[in-house]
């Protein structure tokens, strides 16, 4: 183990509020983004997210400082939807898990009680509205053709459960970056990385505002239609 002391988990105050934006690499972080907050970077991949975002919320619960809020944001692959535009995930499954040897359904982790797609019931208003996929895969070509989501990332299902154990509500925002061609290089990921940053800056300014307007958090949890921060005790 290092003796190197962790970074401070960043929080962002909007609206009396704290929250904790993460993202996964700093290729997606661009000076657009950079003008409203400091991410948590967690590092590609589902393991890397579910590892480095659990042990921030358990620092933050041990500090009694846990996030009201966590905004997962970043680029994301999609086959059908439009390229360089935003969406907010309504639902994310884990395309890793298969016991279907098993008998149990491909997605569904055994003897867990939950099902193979979990739903993301917090919107921000405006923002156009997508499924997703999350794997330790890069999806490409016809690998689409066994994805039944919009979208596909690496680090959303994690976030996900990590938020689940702390009892934290969670936000996907997603900036499609690929998934019309196949990508050969890292080059075809990165090549539209700046538009998706700048659009990704509308929806943490609108998400500002909402907590802005309403500055408290209980219906969040509940609220399927919208982010709505009115009645937290």
């Amino acid at each position: 183990m290092s003796d190197t002391p962790r970074t401070p988990v960043p929080l962002t105050e909007l609206g009396g509020r704290s929250v904790l934006f993460v993202m996964a690499a700093d290729a997606e972080y661009g000076p657009h983004l950079r003008e409203h907050f400091v991410p948590f970077m967690t590092g590609v991949g589902p393991v890397e997210a579910a590892v480095e975002l659990t042990a921030a919320l358990a620092e933050l619960e041990a500090r009694g400082r846990l996030p009201d809020l966590v905004v997962s944001l970043g680029s994301a692959g999609s086959r059908d939807l439009e390229q360089t535009e935003v969406y907010q995930a309504t639902s994310v499954s884990y395309r890793d898990m298969d016991a279907s040897p098993l008998g149990f359904e491909p997605g569904i982790t055994p003897f867990l009680d939950l099902p193979a797609t979990l739903p993301l019931p917090l919107r921000i208003p405006g923002i156009r509205e997508a499924s997703l996929s999350t794997g330790a895969n890069i999806v490409s070509g016809a690998a689409y053709d066994a994805i039944a989501a919009d979208m596909v990332d690496m680090e959303s299902y994690a976030c996900l459960r990590a938020c689940m154990r702390f009892n934290v509500p969670l936000v996907v925002l997603r900036g499609i970056s690929d998934g019309k061609a196949e990508l050969n290089h890292v080059d075809d990921w990165t090549a539209y990385l700046h538009v998706i940053d700048e659009k990704l800056a509308n929806p943490a300014e609108r998400l500002n505002e909402t907590i802005g307007h309403r500055p408290t958090l209980s219906s969040i949890r509940k609220t399927p239609s919208l982010v709505d921060f009115s009645g937290i005790t």
